[in-house]
């Protein structure tokens, strides 16, 4: 299969990396060869050799012409619009369609696949398909074009634009979350039985040798709950949680003065330095730097108990570090909308403790039966078999099982499996000088 992805190594600081970079690892032991074709790393904005050797030596990667926008297209830092619709890195599609044509000619994959959040993947997936025939399978993870995002207006028409290309042409579409294949089942019913879900999951060979029997506090004589990761001041903001622990130092202090706050790598570290300030908890607060990858999943092991933030806004996603969370086998609370597939997740491992991330009083009583039960030693941690369920290699069997079942119908003669034969004839129609759209 020829695996279409610009998040791949040694790009540095996205979690979808991982997602890829696994299924890489992971297929050949269900059948299936990977091929990757890449961006050129000068596209990318940072880079890190962390991941580079987890990449299989069997497996080639070949790296196409891509720049930036931003750094590479701009002039005072200023670029016209068109330049990145629908991404900054559009300029990929013009090395990225002659190769993948050409490994395509000399390797003849048996199967494409293309993975978002850069949307121009999706693009290159799109010609790619027109132009051989081959099966394509869309991995969107998460949604494109939904409420609220992108923002800009004409940028979300994009995004809306190369989705109706997604599925006017691809065979199958995968998504990370049973919310976001819901939505996109109702907003494309002609291409519903082709939505699947392959969830995201954690690495069992990255925590090899951390795990220890008692594992020492991170502070000791307090309850640290660790939030690991990016957190985002729109769709991850803590202050009601700032509100909530600032309200239990006031009424609680026996209770609330041991809890820490720590913010591993959360990037928007002056903001929450304010929210900081703002309420007096410069004792509970930490705001500490990135860790090489697995020393930051030693750290969750070690952790009295993890935390997730997701807003409303974000009800069909469910954040990455979710799976490694459950792997870690600590308590987790989970402040989050009731009704999204991040709280349905937490209960279907059988994780309580769950409160509306904008909801200051009911953090507060979630966050203190929270403390109260990892003192007493009753705090739950999630169920044995849902952990083994998110392993990577599951996800890669779930995917494999998807590839074969498309790979077999494709062989069969007269089959008619593609999304496309649901496109009308305008969409028939478009000639090579649409790569501008």
């Amino acid at each position: 299969m020829l695996m279409i992805a610009y998040h791949f190594p040694p790009l540095k600081g996205s979690s979808g990396i991982l997602r890829t970079l696994h299924f890489v690892r992971d297929l050949p032991r269900f059948g299936w060869q990977p091929v990757v074709l890449s961006a050129h790393p000068r596209a990318y904005e940072a880079c890190s050799e962390e991941l580079l050797a987890e990449v299989p030596a069997q497996v080639p990667v070949s790296r196409a012409f891509a720049l930036d926008a931003r750094r590479h297209l701009s002039l005072w830092r200023r670029y016209p619009g068109w330049l990145a619709r629908p991404d900054r890195w559009t300029s990929w599609l013009l090395g990225a369609i002659p190769r993948g044509w050409l490994l395509i000619r000399r390797l003849r994959p048996a199967v494409l696949w293309s993975t978002y959040p850069i949307p121009s993947a999706h693009l290159i997936g799109y010609w790619l398909a027109r132009l051989s025939g081959l099966p394509w399978v869309a991995d969107f993870r998460d949604p494109m074009a939904h409420d609220g995002y992108p923002e800009d207006a004409p940028t979300w028409q994009s995004f809306l634009r190369t989705e109706q290309r997604i599925f006017a042409r691809a065979d199958l579409a995968v998504f990370a979350t049973p919310g976001a294949a819901a939505l996109y089942r109702a907003r494309y019913p002609a291409a519903a039985a082709r939505i699947h879900v392959v969830e995201n999951g954690y690495d069992e060979a990255s925590f090899a040798d951390l795990d220890q029997p008692e594992p020492a506090p991170l502070l000791a004589g307090k309850r640290v709950l660790l939030h690991s990761g990016i957190v985002y001041p729109a769709w991850r903001n803590p202050e009601a949680l700032f509100s909530a622990l600032r309200s239990l130092l006031d009424s609680q202090p026996e209770l609330a003065q041991r809890c820490v706050l720590r913010f591993r790598a959360p990037v928007h570290d002056t903001f929450i330095a304010t929210l900081r300030a703002r309420y007096g908890l410069q004792e509970q607060v930490e705001i500490l730097p990135a860790l090489p990858y697995r020393a930051a999943l030693a750290e969750m092991l070690r952790a009295d108990g993890l935390l997730l933030l997701q807003s409303a806004d974000c009800n069909a996603q469910i954040p990455a570090k979710f799976y490694e969370y459950l792997r870690a086998g600590r308590p987790i609370c989970a402040l989050t909308d009731p009704a999204g597939d991040t709280a349905g997740a937490m209960r279907a491992a059988g994780l309580p403790h769950i409160a509306a991330l904008d909801d200051a009083a009911q953090i507060a009583i979630t966050l203190q039966d929270f403390l109260r039960s990892m003192d007493a030693g009753t705090a739950p941690v999630a169920k044995p078999e849902v952990v083994s369920a998110a392993a990577r290699s599951e996800r890669a069997r779930e995917l494999a099982q998807l590839l074969d079942g498309l790979h077999q119908r494709a062989a069969k003669p007269n089959s008619n499996t593609s999304m496309a034969a649901t496109r009308g004839k305008e969409e028939e129609s478009h000639e090579l000088a649409d790569l501008s759209d």
